[in-house]
């Protein structure tokens, strides 16, 4: 038989201990702040210890420290056991963390299908260059960027290649456009966030291909990876950038590839919170990414083999 103190008391800690506050907890459980104290301090005679140290700010105790991780998931999990019931309800939400470039070019274009299927779920988006932690961010899902040996990560959806790309409105009508096309323009980059990565670049890229060493190439550098896409389809300049990120634009013609190699880049996987069991409607926004996902690889894989075919004819 489980030895369990009264739930309500229990309830009552979680709530000040995760919101470190009990005018929070109260507000929460839709009772008193005398009330939220007295259940509390129930709590602690009956245990004999004292799990929260009272002052200007709420803070846990050893003894409160100790407790307070299993007791949060205990409650995560029975409230996930209870939504996995029946089928979404109208205003269920999701939010997904990604980031800016990520939501705005790829995963945004195709929410219209999700939305289609299932228009009870609403997905919210917080696109950031952050690493965001699921469980103090309140987000359910996260789309993170990164190597491919990284590790914790989560499925991966799939991995992309750097190449070159120009507006067509400035390449040669006929011809594979080359580097040399582009000496009366400004090579355009981003700065990236993440300083450790050993990410694909200009000069590693020119390194690979033939040019008129002669001519100076310059490069206007961003501060924001989505500015210097919005720079490329303005026609300022050529881009070493993700295929994921340019693809519809390749696909409609509206940019074209630059001859050269591709480069290989990252990958783009899954982060979630294993310690509880998700909800239904996660499940199935999941499911649908993992099948988006499955669909693009199979398409770009194609495409890059033809295209570097082309490139090398």
């Amino acid at each position: 038989m489980r030895k369990i103190p009264p739930l309500n008391s229990v309830r009552a800690f979680e709530a000040v201990a995760r919101h470190q506050s009990f005018s929070a907890a109260a507000n929460e459980l839709s009772v008193t702040v005398a009330a939220v104290s007295h259940q509390v301090r129930q709590l602690e005679d009956g245990l004999g210890q004292k799990l929260l140290e009272r002052g200007r700010t709420v803070t846990l105790t050893g003894a409160g420290k100790a407790i307070y991780p299993l007791l949060r998931d205990g409650f995560d999990q029975i409230a996930q056991a209870f939504a996995q019931l029946g089928a979404p309800k109208a205003g269920d939400a999701i939010a997904v963390s990604t980031t800016r470039a990520f939501a705005e070019r790829w995963l945004m274009p195709r929410l219209a299908r999700f939305n289609a299927v299932y228009p009870n779920i609403m997905v919210s988006i917080h696109a950031s260059e952050k690493v965001v932690d699921l469980r103090e961010e309140a987000v359910d899902l996260a789309i993170r960027y990164g190597p491919k040996d990284a590790d914790g990560r989560g499925p991966v959806l799939f991995e992309d290649r750097y190449v070159a790309v120009a507006d067509n409105s400035l390449c040669p009508p006929g011809r594979t456009p080359t580097i040399d096309d582009f000496h009366n323009r400004s090579l355009l980059a981003f700065k990236w966030k993440n300083q450790a990565l050993q990410v694909p670049s200009w000069s590693t890229w020119l390194a690979r291909v033939e040019h008129d060493n002669s001519r100076d190439l310059r490069t206007s550098w961003y501060s924001e990876e989505t500015l210097a896409l919005h720079a490329v389809e303005q026609g300022l300049g050529p881009l070493l950038c993700s295929n994921v990120l340019i693809d519809d634009e390749l696909r409609s013609g509206r940019m074209r590839r630059v001859d050269g190699p591709s480069l290989p880049g990252f990958t783009y996987h899954l982060i979630e919170d294993t310690r509880s069991v998700p909800r239904r409607s996660l499940v199935l926004f999941r499911d649908w990414l993992l099948d988006e996902a499955r669909s693009f690889r199979e398409t770009t894989r194609d495409d890059l083999a033809g295209q570097q075919m082309a490139l090398t004819s």
